[in-house]
């Protein structure tokens, strides 16, 4: 009987222990790993010396002014060592809120327009044409704004604010209601005038962003919605638009990274002023990226550090942007494969 317990435990423990089975990596796929590796490497290290570089030629600006100060203060004397970055920062901030509130519906009803209801015959034209307008230059929409956009926009800019002026960032300073002979220079050269031309400019790269996700809705959750009776837009509804949450939200946020940083066309269109300016409809606004371009090239030695300062808190800013944008998306369930 003994002997027999030690016979089956010694046929046990010769059983052979299951291996987990790895892929065979060849020649050309450890080449490709280290190449994508280095490719990931380089791009994080690209993104780090550009702000180191920053930061050390803008070391002497923050040191005289103080972190602080330099983003509380509104005005921009450089060469008096009074200078602050609330008022072009502030400028920023509304340009892209006006943008964003603009371009979201824009893109989102472009991308469902494409991926769900276009005839397949005319989805690729469409996204070529979306596609061309992100490769329109930004001066080309910046000129556009100036010349045409401007002045067809200053009755929509009167009439927002005649009628919904008790909102404080809608109304106008030196204008009443109703009043035929206000002066249209008032309305141009606005937040609201750039924050269109933006918006025409970041809405492409939402909708692209947000058609790829939304074409990627499992096909067996489209048939479910439509075995159950739902109509086109109870499909969209109960199916696309939950599963590309994360691509809206993405999407919206990486348009709002390029609508922060956007020069030449803000450039352009605005009237630039240093100090804080919340009436969007109100002639006179600043962003930070205009500043750089603006005082660039009469810039002293301190003066160009200040800059390069105020470069830093706007590439931290739109660092900030697309990370959390790259994080929702990646914890969204968009690309999750249907079950059925």
């Amino acid at each position: 009987m003994v002997s027999a317990l030690k016979g089956s435990a010694g046929a046990e423990s010769e059983r052979p222990v299951p291996r987990r089975p790895s892929p065979a990596r060849g020649l050309g796929d450890r080449i490709f790993r280290v190449q994508l590796t280095a490719s990931g490497v380089i791009v994080l290290a690209i993104m780090a010396a550009v702000g180191l570089f920053l930061l050390l030629r803008a070391g002497q600006a923050l040191r005289t002014r103080g972190v602080w100060d330099f983003l509380t203060t509104a005005q921009w004397q450089p060469d008096v060592h009074s200078f602050g970055i609330a008022a072009v920062l502030t400028g920023t901030l509304l340009i892209a809120a006006v943008a964003v509130t603009i371009s979201v519906p824009l893109a989102l009803g472009t991308a469902l327009f494409i991926s769900d209801i276009a005839p397949r015959t005319l989805r690729r034209t469409l996204v070529s044409m979306v596609d061309l307008m992100a490769a329109v230059p930004s001066v080309v929409y910046g000129l556009w704004g100036l010349f045409f956009l401007q002045q067809h926009v200053i009755g929509l800019s009167r009439w927002l604010s005649d009628w919904f002026g008790w909102i404080p960032f809608l109304h106008v300073d030196g204008t009443q209601p109703g009043e035929p002979l206000a002066s249209q220079s008032v309305y141009t050269a606005s937040t609201f005038v750039a924050g269109i031309v933006v918006a025409l400019m970041v809405a492409p790269i939402q909708c692209s962003v947000m058609r790829e996700v939304f074409a990627q809705a499992p096909a067996g959750e489209r048939e479910g919605a439509y075995a159950l009776g739902a109509t086109r837009w109870g499909m969209i509804r109960a199916v696309v638009l939950p599963y590309g949450m994360g691509g809206i939200i993405g999407g919206t946020m990486l348009g709002l990274g390029r609508a922060l940083g956007e020069t030449i066309a803000v450039y352009l269109i605005i009237s630039p002023v240093f100090t804080i300016q919340p009436h969007i409809l109100q002639t006179g606004s600043n962003s930070v990226s205009s500043l750089i371009a603006l005082h660039y090239g009469d810039a002293s030695t301190f003066g160009m550090s200040a800059l390069m300062a105020a470069g830093l808190a706007l590439f931290l800013l739109t660092l900030a942007v697309n990370f959390t944008a790259s994080s929702i998306v990646a914890r969204s369930r968009s690309g999750a494969q249907s079950e059925a």
